[in-house]
């Protein structure tokens, strides 16, 4: 039947297309931009590939999937034997095969096979896949991010990480729940906080006996429990427990030595509001049988370097949940008419899609930013940029994303506000980040404590942004307001937030007055860095190119 023959309840027109099949790395021109001058163009073939199938129809599919059916837990076989595990849709499993057939769960660690230099660009290349994946469907990237930064502090105990990297570096997925030694690939979780204590780990009361000697690589025998154990159905995961020398980083597999089915109870799965396809668990461990990191009481060493990898991983994910939301909006607002005239051509909405363009911008541009420091390795002015913007940027972006995703919700209107759509997952998406890895105030009194341990690394952060402000006035201004702020917020930590927004949106600013093209740089310069609360997106931008703004961070055919 011909559309105008149809009956008029059936006829559907003034609709914007479906958001499929977008190439999530060739429509996005802000980011492709950045890793090229982050130091990974020579990976734009591969992520171009990887574009493709992030965006395409059939991924967008398998995230419904995977959260319409999310894990089931499966305490006991039939006859009453624990078992403890955890059923996940098949969807699921396809996109871990996905990211891991990437490398995103790897891609950084490549060189410890060969002991060569690792290779340049490794963390921007992989972290664009990562902003890739997470549009594609967030949930997932959860036990992705874990196994990678595992590999970080496991390198406290060599010998062990020496066994396990063969199996970590692998690009293949592999889920059956058997001995990790019988396996062509494993994923690694971690389970940090208890009911008790949560961020306060210091207040943990599970405790770790060794079985076989004191020392690093041995065995211990681990009993207490576990408020979050984070990818339940991982091959292994590293937890904290209390020695007689303190705190300590233990790696727990699902699987004892002896092949038996190590003694962690899976006492329920979180209900969670979001992250719905990836399994949140409440643990209890009964002489479990873990394996020291490191040395005893130095558990908060071991553990930070893997949570310092998957807070990079957080405001990568943000900043690409942040872009998939402003490129629906801005998809919807070109096809859709309103009064005689498409929605983007409307001045009060295109004003809002520019505004919102601003902070997508701003927040991949920070995120890859950050990236290239981890990149960086043992040079002085990179490794200051990674202790300090890590929690910086961690928590500005992972704070803008929630209300960003909201406004762009209401740019589509009631179709943004039911299922089928995509946006309410995407919407209950956005919290999660910036609760997990430490919440705003954890990250502000770490960005404190660092000052405070190294005020050398405020000077080479603060140093990179005046000789990049190229004299820009309103730059050089915040810089100063960053210093005087610091100095305010060590005596009264009332006003640490305060100086933590300022910075990330100086170094924000400092980054777009650099690279970006001056409609953006200007305006974001001019909205930004007063100050003042900014209730909503579309306001003060008079005098900017709204047009300009909006069409750069529209997405682009490919």
């Amino acid at each position: 039947m011909a559309p105008d023959s149809m009956p008029p309840a059936e006829q559907v027109f003034n609709q914007s297309p479906p958001f499929a099949d977008v190439n999530l790395f060739t429509s996005d021109t802000v980011l492709r931009e950045a890793i090229g001058r982050e130091g990974a163009g020579g990976a734009s073939a591969n992520l171009e590939a990887f574009g493709r199938i992030t965006g395409s129809a059939a991924a967008a599919d398998l995230g419904r999937l995977a959260n319409e059916h999310p894990p089931q837990l499966r305490a006991f076989d039939a006859q009453g034997r624990r078992i403890d595990r955890v059923e996940y849709h098949p969807a699921y499993h396809r996109l871990m095969g996905f990211s891991t057939a990437q490398g995103l769960h790897c891609s950084t660690w490549d060189h410890l096979m060969g002991q060569g230099a690792p290779r340049a660009g490794a963390h921007v290349a992989r972290c664009a896949g990562c902003y890739m994946s997470a549009q594609m469907e967030a949930g997932h990237c959860c036990p992705i991010s874990m196994t990678h930064a595992a590999m970080a502090s496991l390198r406290h105990e060599p010998a062990l990480a020496r066994t396990l990297l063969p199996k970590l570096v692998v690009r293949s997925y592999d889920p059956r729940f058997a001995p990790w030694q019988t396996k062509q690939a494993l994923t690694i979780g971690m389970g940090l906080t208890e009911r008790q204590g949560g961020t306060d780990v210091h207040a943990n009361t599970t405790v770790a006996v060794p079985l076989d000697g004191v020392g690093p690589g041995n065995a211990y025998a681990i009993t207490g429990h576990k408020w979050f154990l984070s990818a339940p159905m991982s091959d292994a995961f590293l937890v904290l427990a209390q020695t007689k020398a303190g705190l300590s980083c233990f790696l727990m597999p699902r699987f004892a030595p002896d092949g038996s089915i190590n003694r962690l109870r899976l006492e329920r799965l979180k209900d969670k509001l979001g992250n719905r396809s990836n399994g949140s668990a409440e643990a209890s461990f009964d002489r479990a049988i873990g394996f020291l990191v490191g040395e005893e009481g130095r558990g908060v060493a071991a553990i930070i370097e893997m949570v310092t990898l998957t807070r990079l991983d957080c405001a990568v994910s943000s900043a690409g949940l942040m872009r998939q939301a402003l490129a629906r909006a801005i998809h919807h607002a070109s096809y859709r008419s309103v009064f005689q005239k498409r929605l983007i051509d409307q001045p009060l909405m295109l004003q809002v899609l520019a505004d919102m363009a601003l902070d997508v911008e701003a927040a991949t541009a920070l995120a890859l930013r950050l990236a290239r420091a981890f990149d960086g390795h043992d040079d002085a002015n990179e490794m200051a940029y990674r202790r300090l913007m890590t929690p910086v940027t961690k928590y500005w972006v992972c704070k803008i994303a929630p209300p960003l995703v909201y406004e762009a919700m209401e740019c589509l209107g009631g179709n943004a506000y039911v299922e089928e759509g995509g946006f309410p997952r995407l919407y209950r998406e956005v919290p999660v980040n910036a609760i997990w890895e430490g919440s705003g105030n954890v990250m502000c009194l770490d960005v404190l404590r660092a000052v405070e341990r190294s005020p050398e690394t405020l000077e080479r952060v603060l140093s990179e942004l005046e000789a990049s402000s190229a004299g820009e006035a309103r730059l050089k201004a915040a810089v100063d307001g960053v210093k005087i702020l610091f100095a305010e917020a060590v005596r009264d930590q009332a006003r640490a937030r305060s100086v933590v927004e300022l910075l990330a949106l100086t170094a924000a600013g400092a980054l777009l007055q650099a690279h970006a093209p001056p409609a953006v740089s200007d305006a974001f310069l001019g909205t930004r860095l007063y100050g003042a609360f900014r209730h909503s997106y579309g306001v003060g931008l008079a005098g900017a190119d709204i047009q300009g703004i909006a069409e750069r961070a529209a997405p682009k055919a490919a």
